[in-house]
């Protein structure tokens, strides 16, 4: 089985090769600062005794996962403490297939590009979903493809890439057609601390034995190499994906969980909010100058990514290439994230440079 590597990492390794200056827009590393209690969690562990250096228990310290299951309402036995969101997702996917009710994998188009990599890995079959426009989720278009041979439905709100916050209603309703066809839905959440809209509601509140809900810390306290997440299941599906995840990974860096527990008790809604903030100033920042370039773009209600498109100039690896030599901007083809948005550029706002790159832009495009 062959498989295709994500486009990221080619423009990564394109802006890497360049000999001139190159404002990344590529990747979704947060550049401002993790909490101050994180930093001083790490220091503390250097400390420890070398017990405090072995291996931890395979899902997860008790310690972080009670402070996950009280901030989140759910039993700790449901939670698996996992290597990032990325192996939440893939443990929740493999729960949904390992079942043999169905082969068959909706993705919303436009998608974030590894939920298509995992489908092929686990042996799923993907159908791309058109969102609406705007990006939110057209529950009619989701109810005419799931069918019999449907076993995962994947969503992910506040999206990446296109910033949509899911209508709360519309979640329930996919949930509840996985229920009526015995499928799952895995909802990622990763982004739920990048609400800019106020109207996020997690997936947890819906009350069903058919969704498993992803999330981590990689976003919210700025620390994406710590490779620390969560996924929880329902009680049914816990023990079979702890087992999985104990033969692929044994367990998560042990010192990286300490740490975001320390971040998490020091981080208060202030810390959160500052970040917001500081994404809102950047959106207006950016989206004034794709005004003064005649660009279409989507404005994003959660997450910190922004998707334009510009006449004449559709969303492929070769323009996104151009872009690198002339313009001195990296961001993401289009074409990446499925068809939807295939004429469409993505552009991450985790940069302080993100007015000069806008100004780059705007004078490439005049």
């Amino acid at each position: 089985m062959e498989y295709e590597e994500p486009k990221f990492f080619e423009v990564m390794g394109y802006v890497g090769d360049a000999e001139h200056d190159v404002i990344d827009m590529v990747s979704g590393n947060p550049d401002w600062e993790p909490p101050q209690a994180l930093r001083d969690g790490l220091k503390e562990y250097a400390e420890f005794e070398p017990d405090r250096f072995q291996y931890p228990p395979s899902d997860g310290t008790p310690e972080l996962k009670a402070e996950i299951a009280e901030r989140r309402g759910v039993d700790p036995d449901r939670i698996v403490v996992t290597n990032g969101t990325g192996e939440a997702n893939y443990l929740g996917m493999a729960a949904a297939l390992e079942r043999d009710a169905g082969d068959e994998v909706l993705l919303t188009d436009p998608v974030y590009p590894y939920y298509p990599g995992k489908t092929k890995i686990l042996g799923g079959d993907a159908t791309f979903v058109p969102a609406n426009r705007d990006g939110s989720l057209d529950v009619d278009a989701y109810r005419e493809a799931i069918g019999d041979e449907t076993g995962l439905v994947v969503l992910n709100t506040p999206n990446n890439p296109t910033g949509a916050v899911y209508d709360h209603a519309k979640v329930e309703e996919i949930v509840r057609l996985c229920e009526d066809h015995d499928a799952v839905a895995v909802v990622d959440e990763v982004y739920d601390h990048f609400d800019l809209s106020g109207t996020f509601e997690s997936a947890l509140t819906i009350d069903s034995e058919h969704r498993v809900v992803t999330s981590g810390f990689s976003k919210s306290l700025a620390i994406t190499g710590f490779r620390v997440g969560y996924a929880i299941f329902p009680e049914w599906l816990a023990e079979n994906a702890k087992a999985r995840h104990m033969l692929v990974n044994v367990a998560t860096t042990r010192p990286g969980q300490y740490a975001v527990l320390r971040g998490l008790e020091g981080a208060d809604a202030a810390y959160y909010e500052a970040a917001r903030e500081l994404v809102r100033e950047r959106v207006d920042t950016f989206t004034d100058a794709l005004d003064a370039a005649g660009a279409e773009y989507t404005r994003p209600d959660g997450a910190f990514y922004v998707m334009a498109r510009f006449d004449g100039y559709p969303g492929t690896m070769a323009n996104v290439k151009r872009l690198v030599d002339e313009a001195g901007v990296a961001g993401m083809p289009g074409e990446g994230f499925g068809d939807a948005y295939s004429d469409w550029l993505r552009f991450a706002l985790v940069t302080p440079r993100v007015e000069e790159a806008a100004d780059r832009l705007t004078e490439f495009f005049a």
